[in-house]
């Protein structure tokens, strides 16, 4: 089966180039695109006691999160059409993204510890409740 569109849950460690190998595999043979998306961390789970700086330190992680994309698609040596960051639970952002953008595959990490813990604990609900394949990839 080929795919036109591919999802890549990412995290910001250096195990989601795997992924983003596996998605080029994938779209490379049909031109398919890439869209990668990931979840950007949450400043108050690291201090609630600097309220005042939050903000700066919420635009600080977002920009950081945003560099790291940048440089997976810069690696990625095959276009990426866009990427995505989220907050909150990613399992719900990844459905939305499939519906909104016409995702006809979803690759996640299957990761035991880590950001990519979230996505793998969310991988499930994905499955359950998704509408296009998902590929869980060891990592």
């Amino acid at each position: 089966m080929s795919y036109r569109h591919v999802l890549v849950a990412v995290a910001v460690t250096p195990e989601s180039h795997r992924l983003i190998e596996k998605a080029v595999s994938i779209a490379r043979p049909t031109g398919g695109r890439i869209t990668l998306l990931t979840l950007a961390a949450d400043p108050e789970l690291y201090n609630q006691l600097a309220a005042p700086m939050l903000e700066n330190l919420r635009d600080l992680m977002r920009e950081e999160t945003q560099l790291f994309l940048d440089e997976l698609a810069a690696r990625a040596g095959y276009p990426v059409e866009r990427t995505l960051i989220a907050s909150g639970e990613v399992s719900e952002h990844i459905l939305a993204a499939c519906e909104e953008y016409g995702v006809d595959l979803v690759i996640c990490g299957n990761h035991n510890h880590t950001l990519l813990s979230k996505v793998t604990c969310s991988a499930r609900r994905v499955v359950a409740s998704s509408r296009v394949d998902v590929l869980l990839v060891p990592l």
